[in-house]
This record gives structure tokens, C-alpha cells and sequence, in this order.
């Protein structure tokens, strides 16, 4: 239960393309992962606490969305997902697993140069 990459370098301004790989067997309600992007100084903990509470919606919560810099949708054993984004200024930013219990272990650093 962790990313297989927990620092990722990019350009400021360059497109992002990541792809999720979720190399599990089980299925997305009993070990879900995803990754969100945060934007500075939003503190992860307080983040992944109020994300617990966002089932409905693959435990992104509403209420912190202007948190987010970007994120790809939860998905479960051997599923894969992908997202595009502009990286954005110069900085280090945090990134994140939100499904419950797995910020702990399942979080990176995004650098941008």
C-alpha cells in the first residue's frame, strides 16, 4: 500500500500527463487508491481527515476543492486511470492517496522547477 514513485520533478507550466496503475487485486470499496494534488500550504492531515467523510463522491470533499490542484478518480485492483494537468509554479507541493487510513503511507512530493 504505497506509490511506487514518491517524488515527482517537473517544469513549471509543462503538461502533466500521470497515469494510476492500482497493481491490487481488490476491488475499489475495500482498497481503493487515487491521487490528489495539493496546493501549498494545505495541510495533508487535516485534508485526508475531511476526505474521510467524502465517500460519496471517491473521497474527494467538496468543501476543500479549491485545495486541489488536480486529481484522478479512485479505482481499484488492476484498474488504471490517467489525468493531464499544467503543472503549476515553481514549488513543492504534496500529493496524496485519500481513501481512508492511506495518506499515512500513500503520499509524494510533486517538485516543480
Amino acid at each position: 500500500m504505497k506509490y511506487d514513485i514518491t517524488e515527482i520533478k517537473v517544469k513549471a507550466g509543462q503538461t502533466v500527463k500521470l497515469t494510476l496503475h492500482h497493481t491490487g487485486k481488490l476491488p475499489v470499496t475495500g482498497m481503493g487508491h487515487n491521487f490528489v494534488l495539493l496546493k501549498p500550504d494545505v495541510d495533508m492531515d487535516e485534508f485526508a481527515q475531511a476526505a474521510i467523510k467524502a465517500k460519496d463522491s471517491d473521497y474527494i470533499p467538496a468543501d476543500y476543492a479549491d485545495d486541489i490542484i488536480a486529481h484522478t478518480k479512485l479505482i481499484g485492483g488492476g484498474e488504471t486511470t490517467e489525468i493531464e494537468f499544467t503543472a503549476p509554479d515553481k514549488g513543492t507541493y504534496d500529493y496524496l492517496c485519500t481513501f481512508p487510513g492511506h495518506h499515512a503511507m500513500m503520499h509524494g512530493k510533486f517538485i516543480v522547477e
